[in-house]
Formats: C-alpha cells, structure tokens, sequence
C-alpha cells in the first residue's frame, strides 16, 4: 500500500540578513515513517527544522501538509497543525506531577477548578498506551532523563501530533533506556505517526530508521531507504 505523504517541504530557503544558509532544500515525510535527518554541525538540519516547527519563517520555498500548501508562521501554528518537537533540553516542571505536567497550559477544569482527578486519569490512559508503568502523581523529578523523555512523547501524543521531531533524544540516556526509547517509537510508527529523528549516531540510524536525508553547508543531498546505504557512504555524503 502506497503511504500517504504527509509533509512536503520544497525548494525552501533561509537567509538571515545577507548570509544565506538553505540553498533549495527539499524534504518529505510519511505517515508511519522513521525518517533520520543527518549532516555535520552547521548543515543547516536545526535551522529546517525550526522552520518546520514554526520558530523561523522561510525565505522562500514551500511547505505542504497532507498535499495541502501549509504557511506555518509560529510555533503555536505547528502546535495546531500537528507538528511537535522533543527538544534535547527537557523542559518540564520538576516539582510538579507527571499528570499536571502533561496537562501545563491546557488543564482540565471542573467548576473553574482544575480538575486534578480527571487528569490523573486521562494521563494514566496515556501513559498505560505505551506501558509507561509511572504513577500520575509521580513528581517530575523522581524520573530519569529517558523517563522524563517518554512522558514528553506520551504528552505530544495526546496533542494528537501527527509528525514529532526527536533531536538527538539519547545524547544523555543508557543504552538499555535507548532500547526502550526506540520500544516507544516504534509504537508511534505503529499508530500512523511520523517521526524526524535527529542523530549523530549511525548505528542508531540503522537500528531505527526507515530512511535517511543527509545535509551539507545547507542543501539537501542526498535521501535514501536507509537498507540502501552503508555508514561509509553516508560519512561520505555528510564530509563531502
């Protein structure tokens, strides 16, 4: 069965001021596609993907969600547009629960009060989804780095995202919480969500991916199934 395509992004530029840094660039995306993103520092792979997250606007190029011509101009808009992103820094409130956590700035209420019942409910739900075994009202801190990661994805799933985009997620984590960390994606693969996964690792690529684009001095160049390449190749397509 033929994939729909879920993103498009095409000829997209950026300059900032007279220093242009995306020449051209073209990247799609499948639902249910792991699709790695690699290139040395500085190949312009951040800078693609704050425009697709909304945080930069392009300078020129298209985007296209579902065939559909898409202007994302903020990073609520990508928010509302299904796009998320699970940053390298965590951002969350240690202090506070999992449950108060995953509901921040959208709390349930009940009687003008937030209704802490319902959310420890709805968070357990997602939680048990991907067989998180963590209380709701576990506080934050009592979490690992790679626990902390899962409950951040559990989150952005519950905003029903559609396309989550994973940057460097086990620079800081074991490899055993690697191993249930790509558990985790591969459930996400299975539910029709599409993951941009951004690695330094190629034996992680390998491991996870379902194809890969290489950036260099910011042009795309070069996209394959990732069972096509070897990691000679892509070092070669990364270096020049």
């Amino acid at each position: 069965m033929e994939q729909n395509t879920i993103l498009e992004m095409k000829g997209i530029d950026k300059k900032f001021g007279d220093v242009q840094v995306l020449f051209g660039v073209d990247f799609d995306l499948h639902e249910g596609e792991i699709k790695g993103l690699i290139g040395e520092n500085g190949a312009g792979k951040s800078t693609l993907m704050k425009i697709l997250t909304g945080e930069y606007q392009k300078s020129a190029g298209e985007i296209f969600i579902y065939g559909k011509p898409t202007e994302i101009t903020s990073p609520r808009n990508a928010f509302d547009l299904g796009i998320s992103m699970v940053y390298q820094e965590l951002n969350n409130a240690p202090d506070m629960t999992i449950a108060e956590n995953m509901f921040i700035g959208r709390e349930i209420k009940k009687y003008g009060f937030a209704d802490k019942k319902e959310m420890n409910r709805r968070a357990a739900q997602y939680l048990r989804d991907f067989d998180l075994d963590f209380s709701p009202t576990q506080r934050m801190r009592e979490l690992s780095v790679s626990e902390m990661q899962m409950v951040e994805i559990a989150k952005i799933v519950s905003y029903q995202s559609k396309i989550i985009v994973m940057d460097e997620p086990t620079s800081s984590i074991t490899r055993g919480e690697t191993e249930k960390l790509f558990k985790l994606i591969h459930k996400l693969k299975d539910r029709g969500i599409s993951i941009i996964y951004i690695s330094h690792k190629l034996d992680e690529l390998f491991e996870l991916t379902d194809t890969i684009s290489v950036m260099r001095d910011g042009y795309m160049v070069h996209t394959d199934q990732t069972k096509n390449m070897t990691e000679d190749e892509l070092i070669r397509f990364m270096v020049g």
